[in-house]
């Protein structure tokens, strides 16, 4: 095979025709960063920046040949998975992970927009729970997220180390849980191991909001480890580079922001 001279990273996610979010703001992100994108269609939406009006989960044989078609072609160095779309994807993404174990496998759990529309049902979280998350290498949820994953009994009262130990024992290696939602001065971001903390990361609370910044840190976190970063370095990096994206996000309609991901492509803009 010949060698490439920059990573491949190949993303399961759903379509965002604002570009803000899903598929096209993985490929942003990962093309951003020197990495070869490859992609995989899980969905198809109909949304803008402002929210989510439709998706439609493409059937789960068809995701399954799109993934072992070009992966019996190129070399991947990581995956990173999104929106699903359904439990039949789940077990179809679950099943390519687990012939891949080398592979690290970056899962960002969205089970619904920043407008509040659900992407996943009950029986799609319990699917990832049982299926997918056992083949994780990281998972980023938000805090929300974090606590829908981890709680059995709906109480929502959770402490986030509680929350990121019950999805540790899920049998993924790495929980990292963001803090935008939380009620900080700071955003805290917190990555965990089986040993529990590894680091807590604080970043300036950036006004207003934004169309994206799971799929961009996820991915970003993604192309950081293709590139050869330990998990804890790859972290760090792609919450630096997720938090420029924000300083420098744009307001192109009449919704959310959405992250600038070539934000350093821009000149002067870049050093503001």
């Amino acid at each position: 095979m010949q060698s490439n001279s920059f990573p491949i990273v190949l993303t399961f996610a759903a379509t965002d025709p604002s570009s803000g979010a899903g598929l096209q703001a993985d490929l942003l992100t990962l093309a951003s960063l020197g990495c070869h994108p490859l992609s995989v269609v899980t969905g198809i939406t109909v949304q803008d920046s402002a929210g989510v009006e439709e998706l439609q989960a493409l059937d789960a044989d068809l995701v399954a040949e799109q993934a072992r078609f070009i992966l019996e072609d190129m070399e991947v160095a990581a995956f990173k998975v999104g929106v699903i779309g359904s439990v039949e994807n789940v077990a179809a993404i679950a099943e390519i992970a687990a012939d891949y174990p080398s592979v690290p496998l970056i899962l960002d759990p969205v089970l619904s927009s920043g407008r509040g529309d659900e992407f996943a049902t009950e029986e799609l979280i319990g699917a990832m729970r049982e299926l997918l998350i056992p083949h994780t290498t990281l998972i980023t949820p938000n805090s929300f997220e974090a606590r829908r994953l981890s709680d059995e009994d709906g109480d929502e009262e959770l402490s986030l180390d509680e929350c990121a130990r019950r999805i540790r024992e899920l049998g993924c290696e790495y929980v990292l849980i963001t803090g935008t939602h939380e009620n900080t001065p700071n955003v805290v971001n917190t990555l965990y191991n089986r040993g529990g903390k590894v680091r807590a990361d604080s970043w300036s609370r950036l006004p207003g909001s934004y169309h994206g910044s799971g799929c961009t840190l996820a991915s970003a976190v993604a192309g950081m480890l293709a590139t050869g970063l330990d998990m804890a370095e790859a972290v760090k990096e792609a919450q630096e580079y997720t938090w420029q994206t924000l300083k420098h996000a744009f307001r192109p309609g009449m919704g959310q922001y959405i992250p600038d991901r070539l934000f350093w492509a821009r000149g002067d803009n870049a050093e503001n």
